[in-house]
């Protein structure tokens, strides 16, 4: 078990007038080891709190005072103190099965945390899943929480996990609903494994055993050209569309037997079956949003200046937990711009230049002439994403911008999510793009201003403006005023 370690100290906090310091390894709160950042919190939410540090070998006590409510103002390293629950299933469609070697060695842990899916909204299968586990959910109200289908018969979905107790973990998300947890589901639709009627048969199941889910998103599955298993393929046009009919069919059902559509397709499927998205209001609320239902219609909208329309949920437990570090894809995606704006950051001149800061944290080297802002603008997107671009981009009143599609050869196959791009393929495609001119790259593709195949925008031949990826960072990013609201009758 592993010491939770501050990273920082606010100024003025209650942790800072007691003495806390960066860099204290916390032995104890209160005489209790925290296993988590949950505990953590519940742990310093007390109006005084002794902790038990070490510093520089030396231990010591530090006792914090704090009026009622207030935070105790230090972030700690880990989320989890303790192991990580790892995952026993052997799922063939698993994309960390589909990494390409050589990745960053925290890239490749296949986590089955419940703690994770809470914190993070990371999904469980629930095989790992015990009565203490449950306890603890309910007792210290851990939810939402999200939970991998993926199909309701038995022996469908312990095939698909190659784990046998796959056929019987989701008795855990009868007794999560039976008290009264808020659950969102997923199903990974793999080709001529758990599509059409299977598919269609897992929908029914859910109606009949599950029907208190919060939401179920029904997304593709991705492979890429690392996978090694026979039976994985990407979908066809016609089977895509088959997803979405089946989906649609049961929006239509579960409307009417239980209120609410329940059930989405992601985007990418509407791609692939070259359908228009449903209207805004069909997604109900945009609860599977990070999961990539509604991705498409929540950018048109912020696009459009609609965001009080669409509003990005903010569930979770980071919406309020003090301590939690951001991690995952919650991290903070640059480290150098405030939220909302946008800044050019890249390679300027060789090695041993001087820098000039031109915002909080954001080095531009100089060595190099920045475009200028009135030069023509590339928008670096994958291939999904330019198609969700292209008539938003077609219907604006400039002929210099334009769309440079980033193809994933870095790991292939039918990947062509923007939140998958990596340093190594825009560097590529921005090599053979002319000097001079602004390139806009959204921030998803980021984890703290670093690329997956572990590359920052500093490696980048060109210099690139990051920038937040929803549609109104976009507008503004291309020097576009918000459109006229109507006036009220």
């Amino acid at each position: 078990m592993s010491l939770p370690r501050v990273i920082a100290v606010a100024p003025g906090s209650p942790a800072a007038r007691a003495g806390l310091v960066e860099g204290d390894e916390i032995l104890s709160l209160d005489g209790v080891q925290p296993r988590d950042v949950i505990e953590w919190h519940l742990l310093v939410d007390e109006p005084e709190v002794v902790l038990d540090v070490r510093r520089g070998g030396l231990e010591r006590q530090v006792t914090v005072t704090k009026g009622a409510g207030e935070p105790l103002g230090a972030d700690v390293d880990a989320a989890i103190f303790d192991e990580v629950q790892t995952c026993d299933n052997h799922c063939e469609f698993c994309f960390i099965y589909q990494l390409p070697p050589g990745m960053r060695r925290s890239l490749y842990l296949k986590d089955d945390d419940y703690r994770l899916s809470f914190l993070y909204g990371n999904f469980t299968t629930l095989t790992r899943f015990t009565e203490i586990d449950l306890e603890r959910v309910i007792t210290e109200g851990l939810s939402p929480l999200y939970v991998s289908i993926h199909a309701t018969d038995p022996e469908v979905r312990a095939d698909l996990l190659r784990n046998r107790r796959g056929a019987t973990s989701l008795r855990w998300l009868r007794a999560l609903l039976d008290h009264d947890v808020t659950v969102h589901g997923q199903i990974v639709v793999c080709p001529g494994v758990n599509d059409g009627a299977v598919l269609a048969d897992t929908l029914a199941g859910v109606l009949d055993e599950y029907p208190e889910l919060a939401s179920l998103a029904v997304v593709p599955l991705g492979i890429s050209d690392h996978s090694d298993e026979s039976r994985m393929r990407p979908h066809t046009i016609a089977e895509a569309e088959t997803v979405v009919d089946i989906v649609e069919d049961w929006q239509d059902v579960y409307g009417t037997v239980l209120g609410h559509r329940l059930v989405y397709a992601a985007d990418e499927y509407y791609l692939l079956a070259r359908r228009p998205f449903p209207a805004a209001e069909a997604y109900e609320g945009f609860a599977m949003h990070e999961d990539g239902i509604g991705m498409a219609r929540t950018f048109e909208a912020e696009f459009h200046g609609a965001a009080d329309d669409v509003t990005r949920p903010q569930a979770g437990f980071f919406a309020w937990v003090d301590g939690a570090p951001a991690e995952g894809y919650r991290a903070p995606r640059t480290t150098g711009t405030p939220c909302g704006t946008s800044a050019p950051i890249g390679p300027d001149v060789p090695s041993g230049g001087t820098s000039e800061p031109i915002g909080p944290g954001v080095p531009v080297q100089l060595g190099r002439r920045r475009p200028a802002p009135d030069a023509p603008i590339g928008v670096l997107t994958a291939p999904y994403g330019a198609q969700v671009l292209a008539p938003l981009l077609a219907g604006v009143e400039r002929d210099d911008v334009r769309i440079v599609e980033v193809p994933n050869r870095f790991f292939g196959g039918n990947i062509g999510v923007t939140g998958l791009m990596v340093g190594e393929d825009v560097a590529r495609v921005l090599a053979e793009q002319p000097a001079g001119h602004r390139y806009l790259l959204p921030d998803v593709c980021l984890s703290q201003d670093r690329f997956l195949d572990g590359t920052t925008v500093a490696d980048l031949p060109r210099p690139v403006e990051v920038v937040p990826t929803d549609g109104a960072a976009l507008r503004a990013a291309l020097g576009l005023p918000l459109p006229a609201s109507p006036t009220p009758a």
